[in-house]
Formats: C-alpha cells, sequence, structure tokens
C-alpha cells in the first residue's frame, strides 16, 4: 500500500508502516526528527494532491483544536478557523481510505466532521497512561484495542515545559505511542 502520515515529524506512524513492507511516507513543514529519507517536507495538502495514495493518516496539529488549549482561544478565532478548515481539507481529500486524529477539542462540535468515529486510549495499546485520542474514519474500520494494561498516568499533562531532548513540550506531546501506531498499521493495511 502506498500511503502517507500528514502532519508527522516524529516517523512513529510512518515507521509502523514500513516495517510491515508498506510504501508510506511521512510529512510535515519541518524534516523528520528521525532523519528519514521517506518524508517529504511541505504542506500536506499538496502533498496529498501529489500522488494517488492508497491511504492517509493526518494528524492536524491541535494548537487550536484542542480542549486543553481553549484558555487561550479568545482573539484567535481566525486562527481556529483555518485549522478548522485545514482538517477539513485533509478530510474530503481524494483518496480512499483516511484517518483523521486529533485531541478532544472542536473538531467534533465547530467543523463539519462531526464526532469522532471512535475514541481510543494508549492503555488499550500497551501503554499505562491517558489520552484521549479521537479518529475520523473514511474506509477504514475502527482499532481494536490489543493490549489493554493498568495505569491511567496522565503523562503528557505532566510534560515539563521548555526543550527536553531537543524537543519542545508540543513536540513530545505530538508524538504518536508506538503502540496506537503498531495497530494502526497491523489493523489497517489488510
Amino acid at each position: 500500500m502506498l500511503g502517507l502520515i500528514g502532519c508527522e515529524r516524529s516517523g512513529v506512524v510512518r515507521q509502523a508502516w514500513r516495517d510491515r513492507g508498506h510504501e508510506v511516507y511521512s510529512n510535515d513543514l519541518v524534516p523528520a526528527d528521525d532523519g528519514s529519507p521517506y518524508h517529504i517536507v511541505g504542506d500536506a495538502i499538496e502533498v496529498a494532491r501529489s500522488r494517488r495514495w492508497d491511504f492517509a493518516i493526518f494528524h492536524p496539529p491541535c494548537t487550536r483544536l484542542t480542549v486543553a488549549g481553549a484558555r487561550w482561544f479568545r482573539g484567535r478565532e481566525q486562527e481556529q478557523a483555518d485549522a478548522i478548515a485545514f482538517a477539513e481539507a485533509c478530510w474530503w481529500m481524494d483518496i480512499p481510505l483516511i484517518a483523521l486524529e486529533n485531541p478532544i477539542g472542536v473538531l467534533s462540535t465547530r467543523s463539519k466532521l462531526g464526532k469522532p468515529t471512535q475514541i481510543i486510549q494508549p492503555w488499550q495499546f500497551g501503554h499505562g497512561e491517558v489520552k484521549a485520542t479521537c479518529l475520523w474514519l473514511k474506509g477504514f474500520k475502527p482499532l481494536v484495542p490489543t493490549n489493554i494494561v493498568d495505569g491511567r498516568v496522565p503523562r503528557v499533562h505532566f510534560e515539563p515545559p521548555g526543550i527536553v531532548n531537543g524537543m519542545t513540550r508540543q513536540q513530545r506531546r505530538s508524538i504518536t505511542y508506538q503502540g496506537i501506531a503498531d495497530a494502526m498499521a497491523e489493523q489497517w493495511s489488510v
């Protein structure tokens, strides 16, 4: 399968698919954190239009979309409208299989996407943490939990500010959990 992982700089989801033999590329406005040659720098919409992809998984930036940032929305209404329009544009790409991932936020109430197809948690996929993640799915089936574990630690919420291991807090928080990336690649590639 030829796939695009839009708005992903970590390469976690891309590599999970590549490890299973698929031709998959990540994409972001900046180079990949892992220096991979399978990363395309550029606008996700333009990259999505550049080829006939079999599938795409988009991770639109959540800064103006998540409820965690709601206190910062005032005075940034246009930025939020632009973020919603970007997520909707990803969703309406001419690609047969699309997954759009974002935390709980305004996409389900202020966009044309409506309610997500499903909401998953890291602890359903082998990570003893909480981070409710919404998935809007077109053509893909909902993910089935692969390894339900104990522990409900809000690690992402407690990420320290500043640069740690060369990454900002926002970058660290946006990395897809390996168990979720593996479940996507295993369950959606059949």
